[in-house]
């Protein structure tokens, strides 16, 4: 930190019955009084170097024993005067950069100009300021500090802009050339002379070395600050992005813990008209810190934004704060955790745990990115064409790009599939959740986006646990989502074995799975009665399993089952069998009461004997089911 001294005499103020004085032959003859102190001093050393007690003074009528001046809007209170009347005396004082702002005011106050007196206080100041202060990296930035006791002074004396474009200067330049006074430059020495990877991270944060001071800042100057820096163009957006991390950590309420104490505590709160103030800054905080955002997908990540999103609704901050975020969330779900879209509900209009609407917003956001998969060019007609023009090789290049461009869109999808089918899993605990809001949620994902569904399944077994009031058009409603072709075996064990789904859709599963092991063994296997009947109930023709389908034969992407390379039925099959599972919705009470009455045991026993694979497959089912048989005799 640079100094600078002026004047050579000692200090001779003293008090003496709440009055300062100055040590002196002469006696002294003005009495001022600033705030509710008061100085008895001397009118020829002060009235030579401040214009205003000129001024103050000559309005005065004359007094035998002293003339009584009253500064009550002295700018820096009484050290700042006293620091004026020192100097003003030859007094030895010490300017810094914790100091400087206030003697500059206060001798702007004083009309302390070169038109008074050659080398007044004002020019000594100035010849400082520029010369020293705004060389330093640190110095700059406390002097910066200190203009927030003195905002309108410092504006209208250029201190603060003049602080900020210092700093402003020093961030787009590099480093080494820039004089770091500061604690980070410390950390970094200490760093280099650890291990090889404390130096590698020194080297990789080095770009970022001016964050964490800015972050010391309030939240008026380090806004401009920021946007001073955006608008230099040569700080990357990441960087950007790294700077608000830290000083969001640094300035706002911790709102990664559990979101029902801060809900607790922001109610019980609403009577304290401070910790209203408090919240009204954290919300302004929060939504400067917002509009700073740079505007590029992937400065800050998903994990930051979901976080400023939710102390966004702890804060109740602007709607088109919280639009501004999920819209950028959206850009980038694919990064996201499913603990990082739990976002704590705060509305009085509902008691559910989880703003399920925000993250609707944000899947729907997502899916309108758009990026869908590109057409083949046409290819052309003749076939003994042996050399390609140069046009046609650029399309295919284009191809190419265009291909690789939308595979990366689909595999993002394919990864927000698996976060929201997480995230089912996680808020459907929830007792307050309605059953619209979950299927809507689910339906928001694309279906190729879902490889399998055994997440989905896993959400809408906890969900019917959870809301085992559930009447039975709800059940099918919520099982309509489910696509039974694309469970694994072990989740189509744990369906067949389900009782709280419907009866429609454990035939459903038990069928896809006989339908799969027959065409993976390519054998017609004979049903058991009772399963026939079951199908037939259902409207499936169990007498005639599709046909095997050649290797050479080439599959559609629909017709196939997964990545394991089983084939499914018939395409006309599975849409008659989807028309009539959907017909069951219509049916009448009388007939799912007479389908109710085969028991889940007797379907797995039927079904386990069915030769070969099938009996493989359910041998846990036959296990299970001789338990409950041998039980009951």
């Amino acid at each position: 930190m640079k100094f600078m001294k002026l004047g050579s005499r000692p200090d001779t103020f003293y008090t003496s019955e709440a009055v300062r004085s100055v040590s002196s032959e002469v006696s002294s003859d003005l009495l001022v009084q600033v705030k509710g102190s008061r100085y008895l001093l001397h009118k020829f050393p002060l009235l030579s170097k401040c214009l205003r007690l000129q001024r103050l003074c000559s309005e005065l009528p004359e007094s035998s024993q002293h003339q009584i001046v009253q500064l009550p809007d002295f700018p820096g209170g009484v050290e700042a005067f006293e620091l004026c009347a020192k100097f003003c005396y030859g007094i030895t004082i010490t300017l810094s950069a914790y100091n400087i702002v206030a003697a500059r005011c206060a001798a702007e106050y004083l009309q302390m100009a070169e038109d008074v007196e050659k080398g007044n206080l004002i020019y000594k100041i100035e010849v400082f300021f520029n010369s020293c202060i705004l060389h330093g990296w640190r110095d700059s930035i406390v002097t910066l500090q200190s203009t927030k006791a003195f905002p309108l002074w410092s504006e209208d004396l250029g201190i603060s802009s003049r602080c900020i474009e210092a700093i402003v200067s020093k961030v787009l330049t590099n480093p080494s050339k820039v004089s770091l006074s500061h604690s980070h430059s410390r950390r970094g020495r200490d760093d280099m002379s650890c291990n090889g990877a404390e130096s590698q991270r020194h080297r990789l944060a080095a770009k970022g070395w001016w964050a964490e001071d800015l972050a010391d800042l309030g939240i008026d100057l380090y806004w401009r600050t920021m946007i001073a820096i955006k608008s230099g163009g040569k700080i990357p957006s990441n960087l950007v992005g790294d700077a608000l991390k830290i000083y969001a950590i640094r300035w706002l309420p911790n709102v990664s813990r559990a979101g029902n104490a801060k809900k607790q505590a922001v109610s019980d709160s609403d009577s304290d008209s401070n910790s209203e103030e408090l919240t009204s800054k954290d919300r302004l905080l929060l939504e400067s810190i917002i509009s700073l955002l740079p505007a590029e997908k992937g400065a800050v990540s998903s994990s930051f934004l979901l976080k400023l999103l939710k102390a966004a609704n702890i804060l109740n901050a602007s709607s088109s704060s919280r639009m501004e975020l999920a819209r950028r969330v959206g850009l980038q779900l694919e990064e996201a955790t499913p603990n990082d879209l739990l976002i704590p509900n705060l509305s009085q209009a509902n008691e559910k745990l989880y703003d399920v609407d925000i993250v609707m917003t944000i899947v729907e956001q997502f899916m309108l990115q758009g990026q869908s998969p590109p057409t083949s060019p046409p290819r052309s007609k003749l076939v003994c064409e042996r050399r390609r023009s140069r046009s046609a090789e650029n399309i295919d290049i284009e191809f190419q790009e265009s291909r690789r461009s939308s595979s990366a869109s689909h595999s993002s999808k394919l990864k927000v599939a698996k976060i929201i089918d997480n995230y089912l899993q996680e808020i459907s605990r929830d007792v307050n959740l309605p059953l619209a809001k979950f299927v809507a949620l689910a339906e928001a994902v694309p279906e190729f986006a879902r490889v399998d569904h055994d997440d989905l399944y896993r959400a809408i077994d906890i969900y019917l646990k959870a809301h085992p009031n559930l009447n039975k058009s709800e059940r099918k409603r919520l099982c309509r989502i489910l696509d039974c072709k694309k469970l694994s075996m072990e989740a189509c064990m744990h369906a067949a074995q389900n009782e709280l789904l419907p009866l429609r859709v454990v035939v459903q599963v038990l069928f896809f799975e006989q339908a799969r092991a027959t065409m993976a063994s390519g054998k017609v296997t004979e049903l058991p009665s009772n399963i026939k009947a079951l199908l037939a109930a259902h409207g499936l023709d169990s007498s005639r399993p599709p046909a095997p389908l050649s290797t050479t034969t080439s599959i559609t992407h629909e017709d196939q089952w997964s990545v394991s390379g089983l084939k499914s039925p018939s395409k006309s099959k599975l849409s008659t069998l989807k028309m009539k599972l959907a017909e069951d919705d219509d049916l009448d009470d009388n007939d799912d009461t007479q389908q109710d009455r085969m028991s889940r045991n007797s379907l797995v026993k039927a079904f386990c004997a069915i030769p070969a694979r099938p009996k493989k497959m359910f041998s846990k089912f036959w296990s299970n089911s001789r338990t409950t048989a041998n039980d009951k005799n």
